[in-house]
C-alpha cells in the first residue's frame, strides 16, 4: 500500500530560496519519505507516513505559514485566501506609491523640496517618519520574512528587498538627523527609493499572483465539474443533499441536462452522456441500464436512477485532479538543477553587493559613500532570483494544464519534459490500434440471397445465446434497424453454434465444426475462409438444413483514426512499432492497413518489457502505448509509458501519461506539449538567467567608468517585477495554445 500524501497551502515563499528553504524542512521531519514544493501554485504535497500536525510545523518553524488543505472547503478556503491577499496586495502598491511617486517627481524639481539642512530638515525628519510608516505597512512582510530567514541562517527574495529598502532608509534618516557626519555632496536622502521599490516589487507580485490563478484554470475548472447537490432517494423519498452526505450504493436521480454527481452505474432509464472531460470527444455516449457512469460528466435530455459506486477521493474526477496536482507539485530534473542554483544565489548576490559598496567607497568618485550606498542597493533589489525561482514550475503547470483540457493526464515533470525527447513509440494491437472489442467486418452470402434478411436470421437465431460471437451479430443486426424474428425449439450445441427453428424451418449458426457436423458443403467456402484467416478475422457459418447460406467474418475493428495518428507520429520523425502477442499474419495485416513497417508478433506478456529493453540498449527513447494488463511490465519499463484510458486500471496505474479517451491522437498531443513545455522553460531560464548576468552588473556600476551610467535602484525595482511578470505570461501562451490536428513538419509542436 502506497503512503499517503498530505497537500498543504504554504504562505510566505516569495523565489526558489524560500523553495529550497521548505523542502529542506519538510524532508526533514521524521516518516517523509518525499516532499515537492510548487513555487506557482504556493503548496506542497508530502509523501509519507507522518503527522499532519508535524509537516505543518516544521514549515511555520522554517520561517513559513503552512495549512493541511483537505476537500473543496479547503480549496474555497485557499482561493479567496489568494484573492484577498491580491486585493491587500494592491493597497500596499498605492500605499507606498504615492507618497513615493510625490518624492521622486518633487525631487526633480529644482527648488520644490527644501534641503536637508537647516529649517528643511524637520521637514525631511517628518518625510523619514511617515516612509518608516509606510515601509511597515506596505512591506513589512519584506522585513518579518528577512528575520525569520536570518534566524534559520538562510536568505531569501524577502533579504534582498530587506536589505535594498532598509539601507536607503537608514542613510536617508542619518543624514537627516546628522548631516554633517557624511560629505556634502553625498548629503541626499533616498525615502523615494525605498518607497518606490516596495510599491514596484508589490505590482510585481500582484501581476503574478493573478497569472498563476490562470495558470491553475485546469483544476478550477475540473473542480467545478461536480455539483454540490445530488438528488437522493431514500425510503422512497427524493432528498437534495451535499455530496459529503451521500453514501456507497445509495440511489441518484439524474434528470435531463444535469451534471452526473458521483460515479455508478444506471439503474433505470436511458440517456445520452457528454464525457467530453474525460475523452476530448464530443459525441454523447450512449446510456442504458448496467452501464457506467462518471461524476462530472453531463447527462443529456434522458433521466435515469443509478448507484453510487465511488465517493470522494475515489472518484475519477477526483483522482484526475490529484493527478495533475502532482504532476504541477513534481519536479523535472532541470527543475532541481535549478533549486541547486538558487540555494547559493542570494549569499552570492549580497557577497557581491558588499563587495561592490567597498569598491565603490575605496575607489569610486566623490561622494564616494553615495555612490557605494546607491550601487549596493541597486544590486540587491535587481538581483531577486523570482523569475528564476518560477521560470520551471510555472511552465509545468501550464503545460500538464493544457494537456489535461486535450484529455492527457500526465504523472509528473519528468514525463512531460522527457516525452519531447521520444524517438520510437511502441504500440499494443489489440484495444490500442483495434476497438478490443469484436465486431462484424465482413459478409459473403450465397448466390440468390438476401443479405439483409440473412443477417435478420442470424441475429434472431443468437438472442438466445450467451457468446460474444453472438452478441456482436446482434450489434450488427440492431445497428441496420432489424427487428428478431420468431424463433422457436432453440438449442445451444457447447463448443459449435446454436440450432433452432424460424418459420417451421430449421437453422443452423455456427462454426466450421457444426457445419462438418451437419454434414453441410464447405469446398465453395474456401477461398473465402482463407481470406478471412489472413485477415485474422473469425468465421461464423449461417445454414439451413440444405446448404450454407451466409458467412460472417469477426475480428477485432481498428479505430477510425488510428492510421491518421500514426501517419502523424510518422511525420514527426517517429519510429512506430507494433508489439503484439497475436499471430504474425493478424498482427502484419493490421499493420498493412495503418501504416506501421515494423512489428513484434507472437510475443509473450513477460516478454513485452523485454522488446523495450532491447531497443533502449540500441539507444533509443521509447514509449510504450498499451491498455491491458500484458502491457504493465513494458509500460513500466519504457522511458515513458502511455496508457489507454479505457483500458485496465493496472496500466493506467503504471504509466507516465494517461489518454482519458481511446484515440490514439493523444499520443501526438502529448508529444507536442512536452515540446512546447521544453522550450516554454528554456526561454524562461534564459531570459532569467540573461536577466540576472546583465543586471548585476550594470547594477554594479561596470558601465560608469565608459559611459558614466548608473541604474537606478527604481528602475533595478521595476525590471525585477518585470522579469517575473514576463516570465509567467511567456508559460501562460501555453494554456492558449491551439495543438495541429494535421499532421505536422518534424520539430513542430504547437
Amino acid at each position: 500500500m502506497s503512503a499517503p500524501t498530505i497537500r498543504l497551502s504554504v504562505t510566505g515563499m516569495m523565489c526558489a530560496g524560500c523553495v529550497g528553504a521548505v523542502e529542506k524542512a519538510l524532508q526533514a521531519v521524521a516518516g517523509v519519505t518525499q516532499a515537492s514544493v510548487n513555487l506557482a501554485e504556493r503548496t506542497a504535497m508530502v509523501t509519507g507516513n507522518v503527522d499532519p500536525a508535524a509537516v505543518v510545523k516544521a514549515v511555520k518553524d522554517a520561517g513559513f505559514t503552512a495549512a493541511v488543505m483537505q476537500g473543496r472547503a479547503a480549496e474555497a478556503e485557499k482561493e479567496a485566501h489568494e484573492q484577498q491577499q491580491y486585493q491587500h496586495l494592491w493597497k500596499r502598491v498605492w500605499v507606498a506609491g504615492v507618497p513615493g511617486a510625490f518624492l521622486m517627481l518633487a525631487g526633480m524639481m529644482p527648488g520644490f523640496l527644501p534641503g536637508i539642512e537647516g529649517a528643511g530638515r524637520w521637514f525631511w525628519l517628518i518625510a523619514g517618519l511617515v516612509t518608516l510608516v509606510v515601509m511597515v505597512y506596505s512591506g513589512g512582510h519584506f522585513y518579518k520574512g528577512a528575520w525569520q530567514q536570518l534566524k534559520h541562517r538562510s536568505s531569501n527574495m524577502d533579504t534582498l528587498i530587506a536589505l535594498g529598502t532598509g539601507t536607503a532608509w537608514f542613510y536617508s534618516m542619518l543624514v537627516v538627523l546628522f548631516p554633517t557626519v557624511v560629505p556634502s555632496l553625498a548629503r541626499h536622502a533616498y525615502f523615494e527609493a525605498a518607497l518606490v521599490i516596495i510599491a514596484l516589487v508589490s505590482v510585481g507580485n500582484a501581476l503574478e499572483m493573478r497569472a498563476r490563478g490562470r495558470t491553475s484554470a485546469a483544476i478550477k475548472s475540473l473542480m467545478k465539474l461536480q455539483p454540490p447537490i445530488a438528488h437522493v432517494i431514500r425510503n422512497g423519498e427524493d432528498l437534495d443533499l451535499p455530496l459529503e452526505e451521500v453514501g456507497l450504493e445509495e440511489t441518484l436521480r439524474v434528470r435531463a441536462g444535469e451534471t452526473i454527481p458521483l460515479d455508478g452505474k444506471l439503474l433505470e432509464g436511458q440517456s445520452y452522456v457528454d464525457e467530453s472531460m474525460l475523452t476530448g470527444e464530443s459525441v454523447p455516449v450512449a446510456k442504458v441500464a448496467g452501464d457506467s457512469v462518471t461524476g462530472g460528466t453531463m447527462n443529456g435530455s434522458g433521466s435515469f436512477l443509478m448507484q453510487v459506486s465511488h465517493i470522494g477521493a475515489d472518484t475519477v474526477l477526483a483522482q484526475i485532479i490529484d493527478m495533475i496536482r502532482q504532476a504541477q507539485s513534481s519536479k523535472p530534473a532541470i527543475a532541481r538543477l535549478v533549486d541547486k542554483v538558487a540555494s547559493v544565489f542570494v549569499p552570492v548576490v549580497v557577497s557581491i553587493a558588499i563587495l561592490t559598496f567597498m569598491l565603490w567607497y575605496w575607489l569610486g568618485p566623490e561622494p564616494s559613500l553615495s555612490y557605494a550606498l546607491v550601487t549596493s542597493m541597486t544590486v540587491l533589489v535587481i538581483a531577486c532570483p523570482c523569475a528564476l525561482g518560477l521560470a520551471t514550475p510555472i511552465s509545468i503547470i501550464a503545460g500538464v494544464g493544457r494537456a489535461a483540457q486535450s484529455g492527457i493526464l500526465i504523472r509528473n515533470g519528468d514525463a512531460l519534459q522527457q516525452a519531447a525527447k521520444l524517438d520510437t513509440i511502441v504500440l499494443d494491437k489489440t484495444g490500442t490500434i483495434t476497438q478490443g472489442k469484436p465486431s462484424l467486418n465482413t459478409t459473403y452470402v450465397a448466390d440468390g440471397q438476401d443479405a439483409e434478411r440473412l443477417l435478420q436470421m442470424a441475429a434472431s437465431l443468437e438472442r438466445g445465446s450467451e457468446h460474444p460471437l453472438g452478441e456482436t451479430i446482434r450489434a450488427a443486426a440492431k445497428g441496420k434497424g432489424l427487428q428478431d424474428l420468431p424463433v422457436k425449439d432453440f438449442n445451444a450445441i457447447a463448443g459449435h453454434g446454436v440450432q433452432a427453428t424460424v418459420d417451421g424451418q430449421t437453422y443452423f449458426i455456427g462454426n466450421t465444426r457444426l457445419m462438418q457436423q451437419q454434414h453441410l458443403a464447405l469446398e465453395p467456402w474456401q477461398a473465402r475462409l482463407h481470406a478471412l484467416d489472413a485477415q485474422g478475422q473469425t468465421p461464423v457459418f449461417l445454414a439451413d438444413s440444405q446448404q450454407i447460406l451466409m458467412l460472417l467474418g469477426i475480428a477485432d475493428a481498428i479505430k477510425d483514426d488510428a492510421k491518421a495518428s500514426i501517419q502523424r507520429l510518422q511525420a514527426q520523425g517517429l519510429n512506430v512499432i507494433m508489439l503484439t502477442g497475436d499471430r504474425r499474419e493478424v498482427a502484419e495485416h493490421i499493420a498493412q492497413q495503418v501504416g506501421i513497417l515494423t512489428l513484434h508478433a507472437d510475443v509473450l506478456p513477460a516478454d513485452k518489457s523485454q522488446v523495450i529493453a532491447d531497443l533502449q540498449q540500441q539507444g533509443h527513447r521509447v514509449a510504450m502505448v498499451g491498455d491491458g494488463v500484458n502491457d504493465a511490465p513494458a509500460l513500466a519499463r519504457a522511458d515513458i509509458g502511455i496508457a489507454i484510458g479505457a483500458g485496465t486500471d493496472v496500466a493506467i496505474a503504471a504509466a507516465d501519461i494517461t489518454l482519458m479517451g481511446s484515440s490514439l491522437r493523444g499520443i501526438a498531443d502529448a508529444i507536442a506539449i512536452s515540446k512546447a513545455t521544453n522550450r516554454t522553460i528554456w526561454q524562461n531560464l534564459l531570459g532569467a538567467f540573461v536577466y540576472n548576468s546583465l543586471g548585476i552588473p550594470i547594477a554594479a556600476g561596470v558601465l560608469y567608468p565608459f559611459m558614466g551610467l548608473l541604474l537606478n535602484p527604481m528602475i533595478a525595482g521595476a525590471a525585477m517585477a518585470l522579469s517575473s511578470v514576463t516570465v509567467v505570461t511567456n508559460a501562460n501562451r501555453l494554456a492558449k495554445a491551439k495543438l495541429r490536428t494535421a499532421a505536422p513538419s518534424p520539430g513542430d509542436a504547437v
